[in-house]
């Protein structure tokens, strides 16, 4: 786990400039705030809202992401007022909850700025309860949310806009769309729904103060899953890094006691680790997030090992709400989006290749979204994946072939890399053996994605596909397109073992 943080591919070091972005915008805004004269809980408020901005703003295009940016006060100031004029009406600010939660998640099928705003329309209902809001306290919050969010939005748009002149960032849309019922962001709606409803009432009988966090647990368990094996991963993953996370406070918020400048640098240290390690491990993000909350409860003045002891109860609690959610109400098997996610992870690599290989020939071709697009795929191939390779799996043979689809995609991701860092070269010269090492590449793809389910086909006999010739390979973009090919060779095995027979029905 942690050499997976600390060793993983970060193409053109945008997680780096992304957590270091992030700390500085925070930064700027929490500061914005003090200097306004806004309280502590205004600050608090402040800094949340640019953290919420900067993380789940994720559109394509620096465009599209500055009018997502500007639309969260749209939605998060609403929702502000309404739990703050509920904070005392018990049963209708749960209900108003759950219908956020809902709604939420529903906004997933809307795409990067739909998920953006269902995120923030949630966490300010749950900061709201965070930090027990009440009427009176709206104009200054409203005023810190809005100063903190212009902040964040001049970091990001303007002093550090690392985006812009380069190309569209990668994004990623949830697979199998459908329709009713049949549509994943539908059938999780209703899961997050009854999830968190469980979560809610169990959470209230741990604590009628801190039930919140129960909720909470369920919905991050749901964002950015799809199937019920990457939900109860996920879930897993969550309560580990809690567990740690609370660990960590234990021995390192509760005896600061609240002091503001070890205190600062300790949350700008949990900012910069949320953002670096989100893509890579849920569980080093989920221990960040943690050890951050347990330093603003300190802030608050209201942290001991009782609410250490809490957090964790609740967490559990989501986590089970989660878990009943996805097993019983409306469940999404692991194998449908497995198979979306490979295709497009498959899909990525040809296009890297034939971009790479057009670059090389000197067209204006770049082949960095591509390789961009595919990190990201591959993120969510091994979420997808996590259920199957999981030590707890039982099905020897079904963790084999995941653990070989996932060893072949990484190869053909590095081999994807070592091509786009040749054709990047402006001495690179085109050699005609590229464009039919990059056709077979080509070919070697639609095999894979020929069919629904995994292909019954061998693509060495039906494909144009042949094996590469290692005295081929003088070219460095030959080396790699040749080794390219040869691992989507061998990729067909274990998708096309015991044809006709899912990789997992679960």
């Amino acid at each position: 786990m942690v050499k997976r943080v600390f060793v993983a591919p970060d193409p053109g070091r945008l997680r780096l400039r992304s957590a270091s972005r992030a700390v500085l915008g925070i930064g700027l805004a929490v500061v914005a705030c003090g200097l306004a004269g806004h309280s502590l809980v205004a600050a608090i408020t402040g800094g949340l809202a640019a953290l919420l901005a900067l993380f789940t703003v994720t559109d394509p295009t620096v465009r599209g992401q500055a009018v997502t940016t500007a639309l969260l006060p749209v939605v998060g100031l609403p929702v502000f007022a309404l739990a703050a004029c509920l904070h005392d009406v018990p049963l209708a600010r749960d209900l108003a909850f759950l219908a956020i939660v809902g709604a939420g998640v529903y906004a997933r099928r809307w795409g990067p700025r739909g998920h953006s705003l269902g995120v923030f329309g949630f966490m300010s209902f749950f900061v709201a309860q965070f930090l027990h809001m009440v009427p009176s306290q709206l104009p200054e919050l409203y005023e810190a949310v809005l100063l903190s969010l212009a902040i964040a939005a001049a970091v990001r748009f303007g002093a550090w806009c690392y985006e812009r002149g380069g190309p569209a960032t990668a994004a990623l849309v949830v697979p199998a769309p459908g329709r009713g019922l049949y549509r994943a962001t539908t059938r999780q709606a209703v899961q997050a729904v009854v999830g968190a409803g469980f979560a809610l009432a169990v959470g209230q009988l741990l604590s009628p103060d801190r039930w919140y966090w129960a909720v909470g647990a369920t919905w991050w368990i749901f964002v950015n899953t799809t199937s019920r094996g990457e939900t109860l991963v996920r879930g897993f993953r969550r309560v580990l890094g809690t567990v740690i996370g609370a660990g960590a406070g234990l021995a390192v918020a509760v005896p600061l006691h609240g002091a503001p400048v070890p205190t600062a640098v300790l949350i700008a240290l949990c900012v910069f680790g949320i953002f670096y390690t989100a893509a890579v491990s849920y569980t080093w993000m989920m221990l960040s997030v943690t050890l951050m909350a347990s330093l603003l409860y300190g802030l608050l003045g209201v942290l001991d090992t009782d609410l250490l002891a809490l957090r964790f109860l609740e967490t559990g609690v989501g986590m089970a709400g989660s878990v009943i959610a996805v097993l019983i109400v409306l469940p999404i098997t692991t194998h449908a989006t497995t198979d979306a996610w490979v295709r497009h992870a498959l899909h990525s690599v040809r296009a890297s290749a034939a971009a790479a290989a057009a670059r090389l020939a000197g067209d204006d071709a770049d082949p960095l979204p591509h390789i961009a697009q595919l990190e990201l795929t591959l993120g969510r191939v091994r979420l997808s994946l996590a259920p199957l390779v999981h030590p707890l799996n039982p099905v020897r043979a079904r963790k084999a072939r995941a653990r070989q689809i996932l060893g072949y995609l990484d190869d053909c991701a590095r081999e994807a890399r070592g091509l786009a860092a040749v054709a990047a070269d402006a001495e690179a010269s085109h050699d005609q053996r590229l464009t039919a090492a990059c056709e077979r590449v080509e070919a070697a793809v639609a095999v894979l994605v020929s069919s629904p389910s995994a292909p019954s086909a061998s693509p060495r006999s039906s494909s144009p596909v042949h094996k590469p010739a290692a005295a081929a390979a003088e070219h460095p973009a030959l080396a790699h397109l040749h080794e390219l090919e040869r691992v989507l060779l061998s990729l067909g095995s274990p998708l096309q073992a015991a044809p006709g027979s899912p990789l997992a029905d679960t």
